[in-house]
C-alpha cells in the first residue's frame, strides 16, 4: 500500500494546442516538504492549479491520487474540503477587513439567529495564531495595519484554519525581508512536525535547501528528476532546471565606461502620509555612460522612493534636480521621463508594470504607441513586427502575442515589462528589483541583456535587495540607509558584502 498522501501521475495540460504540462509526476508524503523547482514557464504554477482544481477535472489528463483514492475535483472548494490549500504568490487578503474576518472569510461562525458571531470568530482566530506562534498579531485590526511579511503569515493561518493536510506555497518569500523569511521557514518546519505536508515553490534555491526534504525538478512542462535534498546540491538543481551548466550565475563582462551623463542633485522625498518625515533626504549622485550603478540598502531605506522620484512616479512631495548631459530636466510624470530618454522597470510589476487583461504584445508597445500611429490609426503590421522582435530578444515564453499577459509566468511577465521599457530606446534605464520572483535561468538572461545594453552605451541604475546580485553585476554601488546616501563604492576587489551592510546600518554622522 502506498505511503504517499498525494500522487500526481502523468499530468498533462494544454492551452490552445500548446502543451504546458507533458506527463509530470509529483509525490508527497505526510509531514514532508517537497521543493518544486523549474524555470519561469516550466509549468510549476499550472501544475498546482491542476492540483487545487483551479483547472477542474476533465480539463487535464493523467491521474491524481489523494490519500490513495482518485481525486476528481471540479472546484477549489472541493480540494480545500479534502485538505489541499494553496497560497498564491499574490496575497488574497482584503486590506479593509480585520485579520479574523480575512481568516474566516466565507466560513464565519454564526449565532443562533444567523448573524456573524464576531466574539467567537476573534477568539478562534487568536487561538489559531497562538498555536502557530503568531500571537503577537491583533486579530481585530485591519490586515492593512500589517506589512507584507506579516500578511503572508496571516495567509498561512487562513490556510491552516481550513484544516490543511497539504499546504502549497507559491513563491511565498518573494517580497519578504530576511528576518521575515526566517519566521516563515520556522513556521513551515512547525507544520511539518505536526504532520502537515508542503509543496514549496521558490526560485530561491537556498530556501529549498533549508526547508525541503525532497526536490522535484521540471523543465518545459516535463518531469526531469526527483530525489532527497541531501543528494541534490544547488548547482545540480540549476543544471537540471535550465538544461545547461551555469557555474557562473553573474556573467560579468568587460565594457567601457564613459563620462557622466546623468546627475541627481539633492533629491528629497517626503512621506505621503506624514510629510514631516523624509523618506529620501538630500541624496546626490552621478551616473556615467555605459555604467551599471547598483543601489543597495535595507528594506524601507528609501531606494524605491529615490528612483521613483527620478522617474516622475513618486506619489508624495519631492524636490531636487535631475540633469541629463548637463541639462536640467523638468520631470513631472513617467511620460515626461520617457520623452527625455529615462525609463524605469518598477518594483511591483503586477501593480505598476502590466495591464493584466491586455495581450503580451500590446503591453510591450504601450510605451511607444505614438511611433506606430499615423493620422490617428495604428499601423498594426509595424507594431506586430516590433512585438515579434521584442519577444525574440528576451525569449519571452508565450503561446501568442495576443495572449493576456496575466496568463504568463511571473518571470515572463517581467521580461515583457523590461521589453516595454526598452522600446523607447532610453539613455538611462532604471531597474527596481529586476529579478524578483525570477528563476536562475531568466536571471542569467537579464544579466546578459544588461551587459549588452551598457556595451551599446546605455546607462543602468539597478536597485536590488540581493547583495550577491549587486556585487555580481554593478560597476559601482550606492548604499542608502534611512533615506540618506551612506556609501558610494567602486566595485573592485576591496568591496565586500560586510562593507555594504556596515554602511547601510551606520548613520552618516557616525560613518564620517
Amino acid at each position: 500500500m502506498s505511503d504517499y498522501l498525494l500522487e500526481m501521475r502523468g499530468i498533462t495540460k494544454s492551452f490552445s494546442g500548446v502543451k504546458a504540462l507533458d506527463g509530470i509526476d509529483l509525490r508527497v508524503k505526510p509531514g514532508e516538504c517537497v521543493g518544486l523547482c523549474g524555470e519561469n514557464g516550466a509549468g510549476k504554477s499550472t501544475m498546482m492549479k491542476v492540483l487545487s482544481a483551479v483547472y477542474p477535472f476533465g480539463s487535464w489528463g493523467g491521474q491524481i491520487l489523494w490519500e490513495r483514492h482518485p481525486l476528481q475535483a471540479h472546484s477549489i472548494r472541493e480540494t480545500e474540503a479534502a485538505g489541499i490549500v494553496i497560497i498564491h504568490q499574490e496575497l488574497m487578503l482584503i486590506p479593509q477587513l480585520s485579520v479574523a474576518e480575512n481568516i474566516f472569510l466565507g466560513r464565519e461562525p454564526r449565532t443562533a439567529t444567523g448573524l456573524i458571531d464576531f466574539d467567537r470568530m476573534n477568539l478562534d482566530a487568536a487561538k489559531l495564531l497562538a498555536d502557530l506562534r503568531m500571537g503577537h498579531i491583533n486579530v481585530a485590526l485591519p490586515v492593512s495595519h500589517y506589512a507584507g511579511g506579516q500578511q503572508q503569515l496571516i495567509e498561512i493561518a487562513k490556510a491552516m484554519s481550513k484544516k490543511a493536510k497539504l499546504l502549497i506555497l507559491d513563491e511565498p518569500t518573494s517580497s519578504l525581508s530576511k528576518s521575515e523569511i526566517e519566521i516563515l521557514l520556522r513556521l513551515v518546519r512547525d507544520l511539518k512536525a505536526h504532520g502537515t505536508a508542503c509543496v514549496y515553490i521558490s526560485h530561491k534555491l537556498e530556501e529549498i535547501q533549508a526547508i525541503a526534504d525532497t526536490v522535484t525538478v521540471i523543465r518545459d512542462g516535463r518531469f526531469v528528476s526527483e530525489g532527497p535534498i541531501a543528494q541534490m546540491p544547488i548547482p545540480d538543481i540549476i543544471r537540471m532546471m535550465v538544461g545547461r551548466d551555469m557555474s557562473n550565475l553573474f556573467p560579468r563582462e568587460a565594457h567601457p565606461i564613459g563620462d557622466v551623463v546623468f546627475e541627481a542633485l539633492g533629491i528629497t522625498c517626503l512621506d505621503p502620509e506624514n510629510p514631516s518625515r523624509k523618506r529620501v533626504n538630500n541624496v546626490s549622485f552621478a551616473l556615467h555612460k555605459g555604467e551599471i550603478l547598483g543601489i543597495a540598502g535595507l528594506v524601507g531605506a528609501g531606494r524605491t522612493e529615490l528612483v521613483s522620484a527620478l522617474f516622475g512616479a513618486y506619489g508624495g512631495q519631492h524636490s531636487g534636480e535631475v540633469r541629463l548631459d548637463g541639462k536640467t530636466l523638468r520631470i513631472r510624470s513617467p511620460k515626461e521621463a520617457v520623452k527625455h530618454g529615462i525609463c524605469m522597470v518598477p518594483e511591483d510589476r503586477k501593480l505598476q508594470g502590466i495591464v493584466p487583461g491586455l495581450g503580451v504584445g500590446y503591453n510591450i508597445t504601450l510605451s511607444v504607441l505614438d511611433d506606430f500611429t499615423h493620422t490617428g490609426l495604428i499601423d498594426e503590421n509595424r507594431e506586430f513586427s516590433s512585438i515579434g522582435t521584442a519577444i525574440d530578444r528576451l525569449r519571452i515564453k508565450t503561446a501568442s502575442p495576443l495572449l493576456a499577459i496575466s496568463n504568463l509566468s511571473g518571470g515572463n511577465q517581467q521580461k515583457a515589462v523590461i521589453s516595454k521599457m526598452l522600446e523607447p530606446k532610453p539613455r538611462v534605464l532604471i531597474l527596481d528589483e529586476p529579478t524578483r520572483g525570477v528563476d536562475v535561468g531568466a536571471k542569467y538572461e537579464i544579466y546578459k541583456l544588461m551587459f549588452a545594453l551598457v556595451k551599446e552605451g546605455m546607462s543602468i541604475i539597478m536597485v536590488s535587495s540581493e547583495l550577491p546580485e549587486v556585487m555580481g553585476i554593478s560597476d559601482r554601488v550606492l548604499v542608502i540607509g534611512e533615506g540618506e546616501l551612506r556609501g558610494d563604492f567602486i566595485n573592485d576587489d576591496t568591496l565586500t558584502q560586510e562593507r555594504i551592510l556596515t554602511a547601510a546600518i551606520t548613520p552618516a554622522r557616525q560613518a564620517a
